[in-house]
């Protein structure tokens, strides 16, 4: 396995949509899926999709509430209702911002798995946030383009800074 370079906001490689797998199974998915997979628990993130690491083609990765990794080729997402929650999003092709993000707040998936298997269920909260976010990259769709409010964009130093200075005027105030 490798750690693999992760395409920065700016790299053409994430402004296109990205090309249907043909065949999950073979060897070089495979080596790219576990690749994949190293890389984004090298660089601390929770979903890496194969654009980010300068491949087009429509798969990702992510981590699984029970510590695993799991692998998505040709996903298909449809909200669940019309719900939609925004909520702070990071991402590694995008490093040291964060953004407040609207994303349905439950969806349905479908797609196969590295063994060529059909895979379809449902997803809420932090997975349904990151399949979205992720299929966005598939998509050619960075998150700052998602974002209905630019003042909710900054510096994760920042916007810690500013949310440990809300709390302690709370505390002052109390």
């Amino acid at each position: 396995m490798a750690i693999l370079k992760i395409a920065r906001m700016g790299h053409p490689v994430l402004l296109l949509r990205a090309e249907e797998v043909e065949d999950p199974t073979a060897p070089e998915i495979r080596r790219l899926v576990a690749d994949m997979a190293e890389t984004m628990e090298d660089a601390g993130g929770i979903g890496l999709a194969a654009p980010q690491v300068h491949v087009p083609l429509r798969l990702f990765v992510w981590r699984t509430a029970a510590g695993g990794v799991s692998a998505l080729v040709n996903p298909v997402l449809e909200p669940v209702g019309e719900e939609v929650e925004t909520g702070w999003e990071g991402c590694l092709s995008i490093p040291g911002l964060r953004g407040a993000v609207p994303r349905w707040s439950r969806l349905r998936f479908r797609g196969l798995d590295i063994a060529g298997r059909p895979v379809e269920g449902e997803a809420a909260g932090i997975v349904a946030r990151v399949m979205q976010h992720e299929t966005d990259h598939l998509d050619g769709v960075l998150y700052p383009m998602r974002m209905e409010d630019l003042s909710q964009f900054g510096f994760t130093e920042e916007l810690a800074r500013a949310a440990q200075q809300a709390v302690a005027a709370k505390e002052d105030d109390a």
